[in-house]
């Protein structure tokens, strides 16, 4: 396998050669890491990002051979819009992840028609209670500006959604550069996750990365990587 590892005190990177070979790898990890969860507890609690990188991860985890229905998958946070929409999270994961074996999976889904965001955040926080916390894995995106989960740097209330000690599971998100209201999880809720993965492809999410780990104003990233108890697990491909 040609990879690099390249070890900090706040994350452990791992490079691949090809998209193909990451997803992959990840998809191996994170079979793993399920499957000891479901022979400890009885269950498993998987959290997944959307955007356009994930899909290719999600097929290949879709017929990886896990006890799916003892596997429960939520999102780590969505777009306030319905799943037929061509912009939600829960839309890309029906089409991608809840496939094959993963069909099998229970998925509890953020969105759901409420009159507000902050209505909607309130209800998901009461409903996820029942969930078997923590996460066993979580799964994180980045964007060029350094956001995480719906953490962007322009975010009303950004301190509040970073809060490390929060108790809340989801809260909600106005950003001007996240176009509509969103859900997410807590800072606290993704920190707290046995296994977590930052999944990133391309050049110039390389070179994003490398800004927010360096010194100067601190983007949302870095303040997960910094927030977690343990390495979050960089995987990055061309």
């Amino acid at each position: 396998m040609a990879r690099e590892q390249l070890n900090s005190a706040a994350y452990d990177w791992h490079a691949f050669s090809g998209r193909e070979e990451l997803a992959a790898a990840l998809a191996d990890q994170i079979a793993d890491k399920l499957t000891k969860a479901i022979a400890k507890r009885g269950t498993a609690l998987l959290a997944v990002s959307g955007g356009t990188t994930p899909a290719r991860l999600f097929a290949v985890l879709s017929t990886t051979p896990i006890a799916w229905d003892k596997v429960i998958v939520t999102l780590v946070d969505e777009r306030f819009v319905p799943a037929s929409s061509p912009r939600s999270n829960a839309g890309l994961v029906a089409a991608n992840l809840l496939q094959n074996a993963a069909k099998a999976a229970r998925f509890v889904p953020l969105y759901h028609e409420a009159t507000s965001i902050e209505d909607a955040a309130a209800s998901d926080n009461a409903a996820l209670q029942a969930l078997p916390w923590p996460l066993d894995v979580v799964i994180l995106g980045m964007g060029g500006d350094g956001h995480t989960a719906s953490f962007f740097p322009d975010a009303d209330d950004l301190p509040v959604l970073l809060d490390p000690s929060s108790d809340r599971i989801v809260l909600p998100v106005h950003a001007a550069s996240a176009g509509e209201p969103r859900l997410t999880l807590s800072l606290a809720r993704i920190i707290d996750a046995g296994f977590i993965a930052l999944h990133i492809e391309g050049e110039d999410k390389r070179t994003a990365f490398d800004g927010a780990v360096a010194p100067g104003p601190r983007k949302p990233i870095r303040t997960v990587l910094d927030a977690a108890p343990r390495p979050v697990e960089v995987f990055w491909a061309p």
